[in-house]
């Protein structure tokens, strides 16, 4: 097996892939890196000249931004199966549903944070369009239940769940009842609580140091 190092830090959203990785149960090594000058090296930037996290490299294979880790983990490890099968009638509404929460749901929720303007005379030309019309797709996402697939739990709810987890938390996306009970049923997925449990603690111990 090729190795698997994971650069993160748990105040990041390295949690995202910290929560794939307990699903996909193999092994890696873990590389924290501090915000700023570590993040910022040299060494680091030659894996990912944006200088953040998370990031993994596989064997000789370097891949950063979230969505694309999700991706290139899941079909790594197919076995695993956290992607519908190539010729699954799901694996369009997996794409779908992985890349807009990368695309539109983030510029959405993050212009919503900053109060950056999306009005009638812009949204045409901003890619989530309106902010309402962003959240009323993504609840769609959800009317097939219980996950993003139907009945399989793939990475993109990993990764959706993550954004409407944090979307909520920091009152960037509505409080939707459709959210909530899909929030808590992906909280509530043991890989999830163990990623917590291990970004927490290393959180706590970055606190002390």
């Amino acid at each position: 097996m090729k190795p698997l190092t994971f650069y993160t830090n748990p105040n990041s959203r390295g949690r995202i892939i910290r929560r794939l990785l307990e699903e996909l149960e193999v092994p890696y090594d873990v590389k924290v890196l501090q915000f700023g000058s570590e993040m910022k090296a040299a060494e680091f930037l030659a894996l990912n000249p944006m200088g953040k996290v998370p990031a993994i490299k596989h064997g000789d294979t370097v891949v950063t931004e979230g969505a694309a880790i999700c991706a290139y983990l899941a079909d790594q490890f197919a076995d695993k199966k956290l992607a519908p099968a190539p010729d699954s009638p799901e694996r369009g509404s997996y794409y779908r549903w992985l890349f807009f929460a990368a695309g539109p749901l983030e510029m959405a929720t993050t212009a919503k944070a900053y109060d950056w303007r999306i009005d009638s005379d812009n949204a045409a030309s901003v890619g989530c369009g309106l902010y309402q019309d962003t959240v009323k797709a993504l609840e769609t996402a959800l009317t097939k239940g219980p996950y993003l697939c139907g009945e399989q739990f793939t990475a993109a709810d990993i990764y959706v769940g993550s954004h409407i987890s944090w979307g909520m938390l920091f009152g960037t996306l509505e409080k939707r009842p459709a959210f909530i009970d899909y929030a808590q049923r992906l909280q509530a997925r043991k890989a999830c609580i163990r990623a917590t449990e291990l970004d927490d603690a290393l959180a706590a111990e970055l606190a002390q140091s």
